[in-house]
Formats: structure tokens, sequence, C-alpha cells
């Protein structure tokens, strides 16, 4: 039976003890124990069932790699399912319970799946679930829909919290073992902004539990010291319990830490999840134990030969009382020899090489062990728990030579590289004839943007297993590695069909050279077919036993065969940690301008832009919302308006080739804009469709500022980014958002202009300011950026100012404004204005299938450049068809408003039996200036019809009849706007 010894365990401290339960039972471990330790210490050996056949599954690792110990904690709100034992740190009153079971782990009806698995082999869903047709909706797809998946999905919102934070350093080092904390210590003391990350609490490694020397010094106080350096060091972070999760391009890494999963409700952030930009990265990931391939290798009770080292000398728990351990490699002897210096039994050691010399198989000699050379297991006794073994000759077909009995094994099959981080960038592999694995070849590294390899491999990851070879960072003679694939090498099928490659999905060595034999030569259609490593480990025990039984059953060696990708993240991650802050009512934050509090104390109702909220009208008592809109546009025609313009876009594009980049961004030509003034322009996607529009500044020979729409800053901004990253790459120039660094102002109306004057600070009369131009200054003693623009046909100043004084100068204007009848107006007031002088409203114009030439903006789509973005797609003979709609103004006959989104109908009907239409409105508002409803929307040959009615559908069912007309209402000369 699996029980806590009495000694040892280097880090579990007994004189705290942690109730816990697991399945409703109660039972007790340690502080710094894990669940899996304290488990197998109530002797727990069964913890869950196998996905296809439920078969019973004890614990087989100590880490990440763990493919059966998977549970559910916590309850409720905190429920999180398929959580890996191994990697969970104990804590007072965890609460954890098995899964993939019914109605109980003892006792799963499920396991009759086992009994009928010789009509269950790989991919028979691809042979059964095809007829009858019909059963697959009503029989085989309810029944796959019912059994799917592990564990339970938590029903309701997660109480814990989680974030995210960036970081940036020279060098990132993912690994704090010896050779992590080598080159922390090397290139720290260099003076580089150094990161080092572990994945465990605990930093050193393997070599801290395998008793080690490092440099003349024990491991345990060489990482002592090594850690204790690293901290003084200003330069160098560090970080345990935050895993590597995955590598990108451009030296850009995402880490999980695990903040306070030991220490629930403590009020820290359960996990964080850092964005990691390195100059370059270290991966010193270390290497996994494989497991050996005979039968029952799955029985609760065999594990890997370290993994048992591990319980004993961490945790002091022993997995049984007499174990058998079963090998083709030197590390294994470790195991045995740990385990009989803690007082335990090891029968015998099971090595299937012939001929076993050296330092560590003498010792276990020296201890009295019985080594057993040339032997392998043909199977294991037991069902729920290990009973016994039984021994064969490695060479043979499985002849039983001998019964042991034992309540545990401990197998190991060699040690492959942990290269996942190394191969999510694009780094390759190379097979090791030596250590029977892949390894990194250091000739074919990930690349960087500038052809400079971005990723280093140091210690186990690289295959360099022993200290003096980490420190020296080459390779030593080493004895080979002989691959086992299958135990014993001739075993016929009845064996073959009980030795599990992939625990968790029930793939056996049987349903790897079955797909063999039925064509499935590609290691990732044998992946697909068999689901070997696609469980939620992502095959890091199974994969290169399965691609050994493979390359073997196809007759090609394992380079040939290849290996399956290698995908991010490395080991899985909480979709909450995922999220970070994200959720509820910050999923998508709401977005505020300097000015958002004094718009809540003056009443104003707000309307939804994007993700910002701004004013649609600020009511005065009595007031209903039109009547207030009607107040705000007759004032800024008459008097002085003031808008909050803040949430505009305004994107820098700044360098050598900037200007090359706008001509291509714009529709119109942007490059030759003078230094200080201003010009319109648009911006169509691939296929030549209006996309966003806004006025661009030329502020300096490499700089110009463009002006989006509110709610298309981030998007334009990440559009640029995609183009100047994917395929302009090489051109020289840099963008940067600054919608929220400054806040702008719009003031308008016939008495602006004496407003600012009267403020005083910079000239601002026509000949100082023209239209279409900008200039730097202060008002009112702030530091400004004016630009003489106008969306509304009037007078009109955009004054740009950092964020931080927008609110005081904002309540300087209004102050200074009132002698003038200034009055704050919102986005309601700011669209009638603009469709009295038939300005264009992205997204009330446009919906992603019209064009400029459909709005009449020929004048602002050049005819002089050769490409631009749209250009191409708007020749297209659908977009250039001159039946397409085209914008013009609509006014009713009897001066009512038309119902927004309406159809002009045409004579006869469709198909459908529904009425032709031949134009739809746009836009649609009452004009307190012209005391009617006026219209903008798009007309089949509308610019040659002006003066024609035309009849349009209400909401009621009716019509009513309009006049096509000019689409600019008021003011078709600008002279308001010049004066």
């Amino acid at each position: 039976m699996s029980t806590r010894l009495q000694k040892g365990g280097r880090l579990i401290d007994r004189t705290t003890r942690a109730e816990f339960t697991f399945n409703g039972k109660r039972m007790s471990g340690h502080a710094g124990d894990t669940l899996a330790s304290a488990l197998l210490a109530n002797d727990q050996m069964l913890v869950g069932r196998s996905f296809k056949y439920h078969r019973p599954r004890g614990i087989v690792a100590a880490g990440p790699e763990e493919p059966n110990a998977l549970v559910n904690l916590g309850s409720a709100d905190r429920l999180e399912p398929n959580q890996r034992a191994t990697t969970t740190e104990l804590f007072a009153g965890l609460m954890a319970s098995s899964q993939n079971h019914w109605p109980s782990l003892e006792f799963d009806v499920g396991v009759v799946n086992n009994y009928v698995s010789r009509f269950l082999p790989a991919g028979f869903y691809y042979k059964t679930f095809i007829h009858p047709r019909a059963a697959w909706k009503h029989v085989f797809e309810p029944i796959i829909r019912q059994s799917a998946g592990l564990g339970s999905a938590p029903k309701e919102p997660d109480a814990d919290r989680y974030e995210y934070v960036y970081a940036f350093c020279d060098l990132l080092i993912i690994g704090g073992g010896i050779a992590g904390l080598n080159a922390a210590l090397t290139v720290g003391q260099a003076g580089k902004r150094v990161m080092l990350i572990e994945q465990t609490a605990h930093w050193g490694g393997r070599a801290v539990v395998d008793g080690d020397m490092v440099e003349d010094e024990s491991a345990e106080d060489w990482v002592k010291s090594a850690v204790d350096a690293l901290k003084t060091m200003k330069n160098v972070t560090m970080r345990n319990r935050c895993m590597g999760a995955g590598v990108y391009d451009h030296g850009y890494v995402l880490a999980n830490e695990r903040v306070a999963d030991h220490t629930p409700m403590d009020g820290r952030p359960k996990q964080r999840v850092w964005r990691i930009r390195a100059g370059h990265i270290i991966t010193a990931t270390g290497a996994i134990e494989r497991p050996l391939s005979f039968a029952g290798n799955d029985i609760p009770g065999v594990m890997l030969a370290a993994s048992v080292r591990d319980y004993v000398v961490n945790f002091a728990v022993s997995p049984g009382d007499r174990t058998v351990v079963v090998t083709n490699n030197d590390d294994a002897y470790l195991t045995a020899i740990a385990l009989v210096e803690a007082g335990l039994s090891v029968p015998a050691i099971i090595d299937a090489r012939s001929d076993v010399t050296g330092e560590l198989p003498a010792r276990a000699r020296a201890l009295g062990i019985r080594v057993e050379a040339g032997r392998g297991i043909a199977s294991v006794k037991g069902g729920k728990r290990v009973t016994g073994v039984q021994v064969c000759l490695q060479a043979g077909e499985g002849a039983v030579l001998e019964d042991i009995v034992c309540d545990a094994v401990a197998m190991s099959g060699g040690w492959s590289p942990v290269v996942h981080l190394w191969s999510h960038c694009g780094g390759k592999l190379t097979w090791s004839e030596t250590l029977s694995a892949f390894i990194p070849d250091e000739a074919r590294p990930p690349l960087n943007h500038d052809g400079a390899a971005m990723v280093t491999v140091v210690g186990a990851a690289a295959g360099l297993y022993s200290p003096a070879d980490i420190i020296a960072g080459e390779s030593s003679a080493s004895a080979q590695v002989p691959p086992v694939w299958v135990m014993p090498q001739g075993a016929p099928i009845a064996l073959r069909s009980k030795m599990w490659l992939d625990y968790q999905n029930d793939v056996k060595v049987s349903d790897v050279q079955l797909a063999a034999r039925e064509g499935y030569e590609s290691v990732e259609h044998t992946k697909r077919y068999t689901t070997l490593g696609m469980a939620t480990d992502q095959g890091k025990l199974s994969n290169i036993n399965g691609l050994g039984v493979l390359s073997n059953a196809l007759g090609e060696e394992i380079p040939q065969v290849g290996t399956t990708t290698f995908r991010p993240p490395y080991a899985p991650v909480t979709i909450g940690a995922l999220a970070g802050e994200a959720r509820g009512e910050i999923f998508q934050p709401l977005r505020r301008t300097p000015m958002q509090d004094w718009h809540d104390q003056n009443n104003a109702y707000m309307e939804p832009v994007g993700l910002w909220r701004r004013p649609y009208c600020y009511p005065r008592t009595g007031e209903t919302h039109e009547q207030a809109v009607h107040r705000e546009v007759k004032n800024t025609r008459e008097h002085l308006g003031l808008l909050d313009a803040s949430t505009l876009g305004k994107i820098i594009v700044k360098g050598p080739d900037a200007g090359r980049f706008v001509d291509m961004l714009y529709t119109n030509m942007m490059s030759t804009l003078p230094v200080g003034k201003c010009r319109y322009g648009l911006m169509c996607n691939e296929q030549g469709f209006l996309s966003d529009d806004g006025v661009v500044a030329r502020i300096d020979e490499e700089t110009w500022l463009c002006h989006t729409t509110s709610g298309g800053a981030d998007r334009i901004h990440a559009w640029m980014e995609d183009w100047l990253q994917c395929e302009w790459w090489d051109w020289k120039v840099y963008t940067a958002n600054v919608t929220e660094q400054y806040a702008q102002i719009a003031v308008v109306g016939p008495n602006a202009r004496k407003l600012l004057e009267k403020i005083g600070g910079m000239d601002v009369s026509a000949e100082a300011l023209p239209f279409m131009q900008w200039a730097d200054g202060t008002l009112g003693g702030f530091a400004v950026r004016v630009f003489r623009i106008s969306f509304s046909g009037e007078l009109s100043y955009e004054i740009a100012i950092p964020a931080s004084h927008g609110a005081a100068f904002w309540e300087l204007l209004h102050a200074e404004g009132a002698a003038f009848g200034a009055m704050p107006y919102g986005t309601e007031c700011l669209h009638v204005l603009r469709a009295e002088k038939g300005f264009i409203m992205i997204g009330d114009e446009t919906d992603g299938t019209v064009t400029p030439l459909d709005l009449g903006l020929s004048w602002a789509v050049s005819k002089k450049k050769a490409d631009f973005l749209g250009k191409r797609g708007m020749e297209r003979t659908f977009l250039a068809d001159p039946e397409r709609w085209q914008l013009v103004g609509l006014e009713t006959l009897d001066g009512s408003v038309l119902p927004d989104g309406c159809y002009a109908v045409a004579a006869g009907s469709n198909e459908n039996g529904q009425r032709n239409t031949e134009g739809r409105v746009t836009s649609t508002y009452y004009s307190p200036t012209l005391n009617k409803g006026i219209a903008m929307g798009l007309v089949k040959h509308g610019p040659d019809r002006m003066g024609e009615v035309v009849e349009m559908n209400k909401v009621d069912g009716g019509t009513v009849k309009a006049r096509i007309v000019d689409q600019v209402f008021f003011d078709k000369a600008g002279e308001k706007q010049n004066v």
C-alpha cells in the first residue's frame, strides 16, 4: 500500500496539517504536499477512469505530464475541472472529486466498454457510425455527446479574479533548474535585464532530488547560493509557479503564473498571465521521463521511476512497500537506491539491456538489489492496484520466467527533452541515436525578424543530463539508451492489445499498428485516427513511444516518420487567466473622455459610440430629447456651440516612408500635403468599399496625424499595423494611436472666433489660420493645437489639448463663452448639422457595400496614383456599374421626416412577391434650421433624376412621396464656414 514515511520529505512541513476531501472522503496531508502526494499518502491509488474504456487509472507522474490524475477542484462558483493533482499544491479545505465515471469511482458501469474493447479499436467510429444514416441523429450522436468530455463544466460565474501584466527584458529564461539558474547568473552579472521563470514552487529541478554535485558542492547548496545571488541583482526578476506557456514571433512569450492557487481567497488574483517581450529566450525546460509499453502498464501503482523518486524524496511518500523497477537506462537505478535507503523493498530491477554495468548498477548491487539483465515485464498483475509482475526475456515473445509479488512498479524508458517551446515558433528537431530522443537542431533555430536565432536551449532540454555537462554546455561521453518501444520486443497481439501508449485516451500499441496497416503512414494522420497524443497532456508521455511503434510498423526510421506539431500552450491555461480582468462590466471597458464628469453633472443623455459613451443631448428641465436637440442645433447655428470631440480617432504615422504609406491608405494623395495644412481623406478596404474617413494633418516632413471616426480608431490602427507587419514590413513607418492622450473640443458657430480671441494667446483670424490649416499655440494659458476644420458648415475650430488639461479647458470655454451664448451640444445635434450640409457619416451612408463613387466622392479618389488600397476593387465591373444606387438628398412633399432606413419602392414585384425597390434612406432628420424633414439616401440614377418624386415606404405599411434634391441643404457655397 502507499503510505507516508516516518522520515524525510524535503518539501513538506510535518508540523502543519492540511485537511482536504476527495470524493467526499476526509483526508489529511501536510503543508508542501501536492494533491497527488497527499492522495498517495492516504493510500488513494485509484484516482480516475480512462476516457474510452473507463479503465481504472492511478497516478503515473509528478508534474504537468500526468495524464491520469485529473480532478474537479472546488465547487459552485469556484469549480475547476481537469486540474492535475500532480501540480495542485495542497491547502486546508481543498475539495477534489474524480471524473469520468458513474455512479462512482470504484464501481463504474462505463467499464463495460473495456470488456468489449476488441470491438472498439482505433478508428472504430469511422467505420461504425455511418450506417444506417438515420441512426446518427437519433442514436449515435446523442450517445457520443453524453459520453464526451471529462470533468464537470462550471455553471456559475467564476468568483476568483485574474490579471495580466506586460514585461520586457533582454533575456527570458524559462526553467529554474541548474541550467536556468546558471544562465541567469552569467547574464545577470553582465548587467542585462533578465527574467527567470519556473513552473514549480521550488528552484533547482531534478538535481536537488537526485542529490547531484554541482561544481564541487551539493546541488541543494549550489541552488541556494545561486538563488540568493540572483535575488540581490536588481536587473533580475524571478518568478516561480510561473509556466512558460508559448513562444511566438519577435520574442513574444506568454507565461502563466499561479499566484494564489495554493492560498485561495487571500485577496490576491488567482492567476496572472505574463505577456513578455524578450530580446532573446533561453529554454531550460528539462526533460520528461518516458514510460515503457508492457501489458498492464496502466494499472494503478505503475508509475514513472523518477516520479516515484520525487514522491519518496520530496514528500516522504511510498507508492508501495515492494516496488519492482523496470528500465532500459541507468537513471532508474537512482529510484531503486532511494527506495532502499528509505527502508523500502525493491525485489528486483528488470533491465532490458543485456549488459548492465556502470556506477549506479554497481551501487544498486552493493545494496543487495537483484538486477535482472536482458529481462522485461510480460504483464502486470492486478485490477485496481498492482499485485505483482510476470518477468520474461526482453528478446522473447513473453513466456513467463518468474512471478514477483509487488504493489508498485517504477518504469523508465529513457528521457525526452522538453522541446515544445523551441518548436512553437519554428525550431527544428534532430533525432539522437544516443539518447533515443528528439533534441533541438542548433543549426535550425526559431528565427527573429533579423534572421538571428531567437531561442537557445540549455540543459536537459538540449539533451545534456549531468550537472557537469549542463555547466559546461556540452555533452561528455555517455552510455547509449537503447530504444524499447515494446516489451518484450516479440510480444504477440494478446499482449500488444494490453500495452498502453496514451493512458487518458486509451490508445494501445495494437491501435497504432492497426493504423499503419490501414494506410495511415503520416504521423499526423495516425494521431487523428487513433487519438494518440490528443488528450489533455498533449502526448507528453505517449508521443515518442507512439512514433517508435509506428516507425517499426512502417519499417522506417523515426526521423523519416517525423513528429506531430507542438502548439502552445505547453500545459493547459484556464480561460479565466487568458481573459484576465476583461469580464463582466469591463469585458470591454467603457472609455471616458476627460470631460465625462462634467457631462454627468450637466444631465447629459449618453449614447454608445464604439466603446465610448458620448452625450446624445443635454436636456433641460421639462425638455424632451427631441426639443433639446432642436435647441442645440439652433443655438450652434445662431450663436456658439461646444462639442466634446475627444473620442475622435487620432493616429500618428511617422517615418521616412510615412508619405508612401498614407498614399496607400487613402484614396487621394496625402504625401503632397504641405506641412501645416489639412486634407479630408477616404480609406477603403481591399474590395474598394469605404471603410473610414477623416481629416489628415501634415505635422512635419515625416509625420502625419490621421483622424478617424470615434468607433474606428482601434480598428484602423490595427489595420495599419497589419499592412506594415505582414505586407510592407520593410517600410520605415511607425504608428501610434494617441486618441486617449488628447482631449479635443469643437468650438462652433458665428461667435467661435470671438470666444477664442477673448481668452487670447494666439492669432486665430481668417488670415492667420485659414480653413483647412492648423497651428500650435496657447489659448487661455493652455498649450493647444488648433485645427481650422468644420463638420457642421459653421465657423469652427477643433482644439486638441493634453488629456490632463481637457476638463479645465472645457470649463474655461463655457465660463468665458457664456457672454456669446455658449452651449454644449451632443452627437444628435452633430448629425443634424452635418446632414444639413450634406456631409456623409461612416456607418450611416456606408454599410460595407458602398464605394466612394456611390457617394459622389470621385473628387476624393486620385486618378494619378498608381495604386492605393481599394483601387483595383473599385475598378471591378460590378462596382463601376452605372446602375448602382447613388447619393442624393430627399425631401418629403409634406415636410414630414422619412422613416430611418425606408426604401424607395418601384413598379412591379420580385419573385418573392415583394415590391421592387430603387433606393433607400441612409440618414433622416428634422432640420430646425430649415423647419422641415431632410434626408440623404442612395437612389438608382439619383443624380440624374433631380426634382423627380419617388415613393417611400412607411412603418405602418403606407407610403409617402419625396422629391430627389441636392444633398447639400444648407449654405452650399460654404460662406459660413469660411467667414
